[in-house]
């Protein structure tokens, strides 16, 4: 059973994150575009489970699979679209998770969404602490229960992706977004 763990912010997370981009750079080459630490990892001010969330940007989508073999030896378990067309998903560690890697297509709305969030939030430090408080709050009132922590953040996140949203066309800025490896 998994547990809800949160904790404070931890300095190595930025460490782990490019350690494992390495290791997906090896294995993907240049079917990979781009890789993207997002999720709560990624925002230095608040708390997260300590699980790093990686996009990863690639030319097809449909090529994904031929790696499952390769990613399998390095921990991961391959999910395919889990929920989200268009996405290939892996996850590393089973119960105690470590990572989890997003693989959208170049292109693929998600990709825009998640870097909208992540920017957001690292931006709005008052946006930032509200979801560092709710997910604090989850993780005690759900903490057998991770399905019940997820949908309690749910209502928060939606809202949140609308502001990031518009936040993020209002700016108008080019294609550079922060904690990206090319």
């Amino acid at each position: 059973m998994r547990k809800v763990e949160i904790v404070p912010y931890k300095k190595e997370w930025s460490k782990l994150f490019h350690d494992e981009c390495q290791k997906l750079q090896e294995i993907f080459g240049h079917e990979l575009i781009k890789l993207y630490h997002i999720g709560s990892t990624a925002i230095p001010t608040i708390h997260a489970k300590p699980v790093i969330d990686i996009l990863a940007v690639v030319k097809d989508v449909e090529c994904v699979a031929n790696f499952n073999k390769e990613m399998e030896e390095i921990g991961y378990d391959a999910r395919g679209e889990n929920g989200i067309a268009g996405r290939r998903f892996f996850r590393k560690g089973g119960d105690d998770r470590t990572h989890h890697i997003h693989m959208f297509q170049k292109g693929h709305d998600e990709i825009a969404r998640h870097l909208a969030f992540r920017d957001y939030l690292l931006a709005h430090q008052e946006e930032a602490q509200k979801y560092s408080r709710m997910k604090q709050r989850l993780a005690a009132e759900f903490p057998d229960d991770i399905k019940g922590y997820v949908n309690g953040k749910n209502d928060f996140i939606k809202k949140s992706d609308e502001r990031a949203k518009h936040w993020a066309e209002s700016l108008n800025e080019g294609d550079h977004h922060v904690n990206e490896v090319d």
